[in-house]
């Protein structure tokens, strides 16, 4: 297996000691690594999987880093660029979209609150608008995925501000 010249990037011991517990839980299984990567990202308070942080990842798992990156790219739930203190995430899946009435309604009215599109952050870096497949709330829309959290029945304006406002 061919693997990219390894760069060294200095992390904190701090994170070091953390993500090597997440490495711990996982028994260091790079066949894990999707999940690996979820764990490691809740650990940035901006929702990322950092270079520094990616390259100390495959060297842990004596893995290319390329593969690291790959499954940042691939995967909608993992990032490598920082992303807003709490990212809104909208199911935008067909069981979801036969509500699609509430479904727009929601997305125009967080647009419309946040003053930004999907894929967008707030100007402070509070907020993130992301659609992503199924959550598994489909019974409870609409809905939306906060920092693995689900809030639901926002079916109005006022739910939704409330939501907001809540998220200190």
């Amino acid at each position: 297996m061919l693997t990219a010249p390894r760069k060294d990037y200095p992390l904190a011991p701090e994170l070091q000691s953390k993500i090597d517990l997440v490495l711990e839980s996982h028994d260091y299984d790079a066949t894990q690594i999707v999940g690996i990567l979820l764990d490691v990202q809740e650990l940035e308070e901006r929702h990322y999987v950092p270079e520094a942080t990616a390259y100390y990842l495959a060297a842990k798992l004596n893995l290319p880093v390329t593969n690291i990156f790959d499954c940042l790219c691939f995967y909608a739930q993992l990032s490598d660029k920082p992303r807003a203190k709490y990212p809104i995430q909208v199911c935008n899946s067909p069981a979801c979209r036969v509500n699609v009435i509430d479904t727009k309604r929601l997305l125009e009215t967080l647009e419309s609150l946040l003053d930004i599109k999907i894929g967008e952050t707030t100007y402070d870096g509070r907020f993130t608008l992301e659609t992503i497949s199924c959550f598994g709330a489909c019974d409870r829309a609409p809905a939306v995925r906060i920092n693995g959290q689900v809030y639901d029945h926002l079916d109005s304006r006022e739910k939704i501000e409330a939501l907001l406002r809540s998220l200190p």
